[in-house]
């Protein structure tokens, strides 16, 4: 009989860091920035060659609005808006100021996406890898976490793999921006997944660029068909005839700087972004997915005919996988009525946007008696573990709320806020749960991140 555990026992190598960012997609690339910038010493570890996760190796685009919902203020700024104006000046993005809602850079949407931000994932890679240089933080390339080091409760580091073989790396505050919560959830504390009556997490997609549209073919039919959304018509007719390839309703297409087009159409139910066999079946199918819908781009869609496929995502999407418990779980009641939070560290206005774990259909609801919502700091801040603070779309939220700070711009504001938070908390030699909120909230206005009238600097 085969067995079916082993122990592996090995000396590794010991490396000692202020603060360890594990992830360098959205929330990481903000958090490694502002904890080194607030003087930690500050590791960021990346599985890929390059900074990004879901904006560069998931292909996923624009940056949804950093707006009001009315479109007057931006609310998030800071980091992300230093990305956006260094992207802007080597051609590689459009400042969300410019763009407005109805616009092929918003798929021709309107409601909830008003100054959303294009940009070229490429121009992202390199614009991150320069402030990461600037600001002395200290890369890790090429290098997956594998566990938590832990003791009474209290996370001291992380083992981590890369083509050196196994590493340790001790740190006196970590970052999980990993986006699944794999940090957290190796050092126990308590996650978890999906819909709260059912565990079904939201769909995966496969996004892909395309060139060669006819833009004025498509913005054509955008004017003929006003009260749908892009080519909805034409997605409910082909379902009907059953020629449809994927539980969608209507199709997206954001234009690039460059003239290209980004698709999220494909979707991929079932799918567990922490399960390795559940992620390998994505890949395969929503490959299959993506040539399935150029096929029928090219045979249905006015403007689409002469598309030719100029790029897939290295990897799928993954809109949802596990979140932390943390000292306060935020609601859609929250986001819904503006709740006010006396430690918010991020504003945020996108709606909640679920993609059905079942059929092609959704939710997209925004606030209802505000312009936007507020983010507290005990989001960040999981239960049990100490010295730990979490970031992205894996914080401490229902799966409805998670449906709405999921997106990019909040991820890099609750990075910001994750980075600045572990860099105080070693300078006044407390756990992150005890520092002085009015004292973060202080340092990120001071760094141009923008919160209520209320929070004033002293």
């Amino acid at each position: 009989m085969s067995e079916k555990f082993i122990k592996y026992e090995k000396e590794i190598s010991l490396k000692d860091v202020d603060v360890l960012v594990v992830g360098g997609g959205p929330a990481g690339i903000g958090a490694a920035i502002a904890s080194a910038r607030n003087g930690a010493e500050t590791t960021l570890v990346e599985r890929y060659g390059f900074l990004g996760g879901m904006a560069t190796a998931g292909l996923i685009g624009p940056f949804m609005t950093s707006y009001s919902l009315n479109g007057e203020i931006q609310i998030i700024r800071g980091i992300f808006d230093e990305l956006v104006c260094r992207m802007e000046e080597k051609g590689g993005a459009v400042h969300p100021s410019k763009v407005r809602a109805g616009t092929p850079y918003s798929s021709f949407l309107v409601y909830g996406h008003d100054h959303v931000a294009p940009f070229e994932s490429e121009a992202l890679k390199i614009v991150t890898f320069e402030i990461m240089e600037e600001a002395g933080v200290n890369l890790m390339l090429h290098t997956y976490f594998v566990d938590s080091i832990c003791r009474d409760n209290k996370i001291e580091g992380a083992v981590l793999v890369n083509k050196s073989g196994l590493q340790a790396v001790k740190a006196k505050v970590v970052v999980d921006c990993t986006g699944d919560a794999d940090v957290a959830a190796s050092a126990g504390v308590p996650t978890q997944k999906g819909r709260e009556s059912d565990g079904l997490m939201q769909p995966a997609s496969m996004f892909f660029k395309i060139r060669n549209v006819n833009l004025e073919r498509v913005k054509q039919y955008a004017v003929e068909h006003p009260r749908e959304k892009l080519f909805a018509q034409i997605a409910e007719e082909a379902k009907k005839r059953g020629v449809f390839p994927v539980k969608r309703n209507h199709i997206l297409l954001f234009e690039t700087p460059k003239g290209e087009f980004l698709v999220n159409v494909s979707r991929l139910h079932n799918i567990d972004g922490t399960n390795p066999y559940s992620l390998s079946k994505a890949e395969v199918e929503g490959r299959k997915q993506v040539m399935m819908l150029i096929d029928f781009f090219k045979k249905n869609a006015p403007g689409l005919e002469n598309i030719e496929l100029a790029e897939v995502a290295q990897q799928v999407g993954i809109r949802e996988t596990r979140r932390i418990v943390g000292e306060y779980v935020l609601t859609a009641e929250d986001i819904l009525n503006s709740k006010e939070f006396e430690d918010v560290i991020a504003l945020h206005s996108f709606p909640i946007d679920i993609h059905d774990p079942n059929g092609s259909g959704g939710k997209f609801e925004g606030p209802k008696n505000g312009e936007y919502y507020e983010i507290p700091y005990r989001c960040l801040v999981p239960l049990k573990v100490d010295y730990l603070l979490v970031a992205g779309r894996s914080v401490s939220a229902t799966h409805e709320a998670a449906g709405s700070i999921r997106v990019m711009p909040s991820c890099i504001a609750m990075g910001q806020a994750a980075g600045t938070a572990a860099a105080l908390s070693i300078r006044n030699g407390v756990p992150p749960r005890k520092l002085d909120v009015k004292q973060l909230q202080e340092t990120l206005i001071s760094q141009n991140v923008y919160l209520p009238g209320r929070v004033k600097l002293n």
